[in-house]
């Protein structure tokens, strides 16, 4: 008996044997696989966009940070066993894989939070391992915040537009939709001349990250962590006050940056920290920031994120890269 899938591609056989028309591209419900990678190995099969079945996680959370501090082999071949367990033998047509860091022609050339993944060629690594187990598909590599911004742009229904996402965790992303050639490291744009800042995980000065960064709000604040810094300004302490201010224009400051760059438009903002956003103060400094008539058409929208999202736009972004229009 076909059930789910097996008996939505029958129908859509059946229309084209009685109507003589072959479905569009729109219709055909490619099957692939999305994975992220940014503080655990997550993958999950993709079709018609959306996400089928459950979500496989490795490792758990309690065994997740020693297990990215393993050697690049060993990350690749955990990578290619959930693949093949999340395939359970069925037909792929494209696999979608989110790193972070600089990711360009399927190789690592940088990334800073999996130093030791480097100069990895990991889409061929990725792609000669799959062969051996049986699955032949394309393979492609992206930046982690780059597929939450595809996995947003699928689950809202504007894969026509220009997306851009703030991933605020432990370090900041900056994902964009649709994908496009480039370094798009925005988390380490320059928002501060000041020789001091030097909070950024990848040893750079002055960088949005020095400010945002989980990690970087716990070296800047030695005697509390970086929720009670937003609770203690809540409070009036003075100098958790002031901070939160240039944490907010920080933000500003780097999202005035993309819009004299690329345009105005929407923002998403994701991730652990987002829920410290303060939208007016946020919309207050970017005021001051963007004055050209033809930039001011920006708009933030802070949404839950997560591996369910990153997972679906890194599947939604192998898809279109292997079957483009």
């Amino acid at each position: 008996m076909l059930q789910g899938g097996g008996l939505q591609r029958f129908e859509q056989v059946v229309q084209v044997l009685t109507s003589g028309v072959l479905p569009s591209r729109e219709s055909y419900m490619r099957r692939t696989i999305g994975v992220t990678t940014a503080e655990h190995v997550v993958v999950g099969v993709v079709e018609d966009r959306k996400l089928v079945g459950s979500l496989r996680l490795f490792p758990d959370e309690s065994s997740s940070e020693t297990f990215m501090g393993a050697p690049s082999d060993v990350i690749a071949q955990t990578i290619c066993q959930e693949i093949v367990a999340a395939a359970k033998g069925s037909k792929i047509e494209a696999i979608g894989v989110g790193f972070p860091g600089i990711i360009r022609n399927g190789i690592i050339e940088e990334s800073p939070n999996l130093q030791q993944l480097k100069g990895c060629r990991m889409q061929d690594t990725l792609s000669a391992a799959l062969r051996s187990a049986g699955i032949d598909c394309p393979v492609s590599l992206y930046n982690d915040a780059d597929i939450v911004a595809a996995g947003l742009a699928a689950t809202r229904g504007h894969l026509d537009r220009l997306i851009r996402v703030w991933t605020l965790s432990n370090g900041i992303g900056f994902g964009r939709y649709p994908f496009a050639e480039g370094i798009w490291e925005g988390g380490h744009m320059v928002v501060s001349l000041d020789p001091a800042d030097r909070f950024c995980g990848c040893g750079g000065r002055g960088h949005l990250e020095g400010f945002m960064g989980h990690r970087a709000m716990r070296l800047r604040f030695l005697d509390m962590e970086p929720d009670e810094i937003f609770e203690n300004a809540e409070k009036g302490d003075q100098r958790c006050l002031d901070f939160v201010r240039l944490w907010h224009r920080a933000l500003a400051a780097a999202t005035a940056n993309s819009i004299h760059m690329d345009g105005p438009g929407k923002f998403y903002i994701a991730g652990h920290n987002a829920k410290h956003l303060d939208l007016p103060l946020l919309n207050q400094y970017l005021d001051e920031m963007v004055k050209m008539s033809p930039l001011r058409g920006y708009v933030f929208e802070i949404v839950p994120g997560g591996d369910e999202i990153a997972v679906i736009g890194a599947g939604v972004n192998a898809e279109l890269a292997a079957f483009p229009a």
